[in-house]
């Protein structure tokens, strides 16, 4: 089961429609949007600033989301955030991929459609151009994002919106 807690007053704003698997903990100044999931063992913490996730989106499995005091964190619409990601006090536009175990740090932001590859590094106060993958530790330009990239992130969120209902699905079918 999933652990949605209040924090110094502040109590997540989660859509009914969000998938938050077992073991997912959400506290505090958190808004997360339509359709979007929150996979087993992701930790979302409002408990500094607040965090906003937009609709589509996907924080996949032990994925951390933070902030530093006044700087929120905000994570637009159709973005996919990859398994063991730590985004903390940044922006990621929408549309943009966060690799498996990339870290983006305070103040960075990552441009609309953007793509961060895994394990890499953007560190504080780095700005990814849109349509732009980055590799490396710290994160460098690779290379421009493609149309297959693009399709293929396009399918990513549709099928982990789709996954997401479907797992909702089973998870209310349980308990009744």
């Amino acid at each position: 089961m999933a652990t949605v807690q209040p924090f110094g007053g502040k109590r997540p704003d989660i859509h009914e429609s969000v998938f938050l698997a077992a073991g997912s903990v959400v506290t505090g100044d958190v808004k997360i949007g339509k359709d979007s999931s929150i996979w087993y063992n992701a930790v979302i913490r409002g408990d500094v600033s607040p965090t906003v996730i937009g609709e589509r989106t996907s924080i996949q499995d032990n994925s951390t989301l933070h902030q530093s005091p006044g700087k929120p964190l905000i994570v637009e619409d159709e973005v996919i955030v990859g398994h063991n990601a730590v985004l903390h006090s940044c922006i990621v536009r929408r549309g943009a991929m966060i690799g498996m175990g990339a870290i983006v740090l305070d103040g960075a932001e990552v441009g609309e459609g953007a793509m961060v590859g895994a394990g890499a590094l953007v560190p504080p106060g780095k700005v990814i151009p849109p349509r732009t993958l980055v590799v490396g530790s710290p994160a460098k330009p690779l290379r421009e994002v493609n149309e297959a990239d693009e399709a293929d992130m396009r399918r990513i969120v549709r099928e982990y919106v789709e996954k997401g209902q479907f797992y909702k699905k089973q998870s209310e079918m349980g308990r009744q």
